[in-house]
């Protein structure tokens, strides 16, 4: 006999219900299933007007996104053995707006995205016929961390900065602006303090650390939010005490 587990899914048909409504399901459970194992046999076997997020099923897109028993996680990554004997609840990521059941409207993040320029800013560029610009293991190794970021949303879906202001840039945007800033091939570092160091930028950060304890990659954007202000602070005391040709 296989083992079965209870699914409560949020369901929300923004043309018909005037608002969310909560939906039982039981499945199978198989040692094996992931959540997002469970969501697809709902809408395979039971009810295929369940909408959601997927693509890669492998921690690598950061589109499955969910909000599983109350945290932000990865459904591909969090398994229905962990939450036995259930029930589960499986609700949208908190902070965004609601298109549809479990899907979410990102384009707050996606807006505030191209203002921190997530790439490689050169002051000359060279033509590709001198070749590669060279970089060190342990020059690397400095930005490494904060490259890994999937855009998964988790950490806007945990941060309470976030949640009360959504003028703030949020956790995932500062945390890529760092890992260009730490490049040793990058020169734009300049070009993001101004919006980095403004209001809504790594001020409004108070480093609850939320951001961080839900990234399924160890990104740590609590950690590069932090490390940043210390720089920006001391910017500006090298340009209150330092003369202008001394910076």
């Amino acid at each position: 006999m296989v083992d079965r587990i209870i699914l409560r899914v949020t369901r929300y048909r923004p043309e018909s219900d005037t608002e969310p409504m909560t939906q039982e399901h039981e499945i199978p459970l198989r040692k094996d299933w992931s959540v997002l194992d469970g969501l697809n046999h709902i809408k395979d076997h039971l009810d295929g007007t369940l909408s959601y997020r997927w693509s890669c099923r492998m921690g690598v897109c950061g589109s499955c996104g969910m909000t599983v028993n109350g945290e932000p996680k990865l459904t591909c990554a969090t398994f229905l053995g962990d939450y036995a004997p259930g029930p589960v609840r499986v609700e949208p990521l908190s902070n965004f707006p609601v298109v549809r059941d479990l899907v979410v409207d990102i384009g707050d993040f996606m807006r505030k995205l191209p203002r921190v320029k997530p790439w490689l800013i050169r002051s000359e560029q060279e033509p590709p016929a001198v070749g590669e610009y060279p970089q060190l293991p342990a020059e690397r190794e400095e930005y490494e961390q904060f490259s890994m970021c999937i855009n998964c949303m988790l950490c806007y879906a945990a941060c309470p900065v976030y949640a009360l202001d959504q003028e703030f840039l949020g956790p995932a945007a500062i945390a890529l602006a760092q890992r260009y800033n730490l490049d040793s091939r990058d020169q734009g570092a300049s070009e993001r303090m101004d919006v980095l160091s403004e209001a809504d930028g790594i001020w409004a950060c108070t480093f609850v650390g939320e951001c961080s304890a839900v990234c399924p990659k160890d990104v740590d954007p609590a950690g590069a939010i932090q490390r940043y202000k210390f720089t920006a602070a001391m910017d500006s005391l090298k340009a209150l005490l330092l003369p202008r040709g001394a910076r």
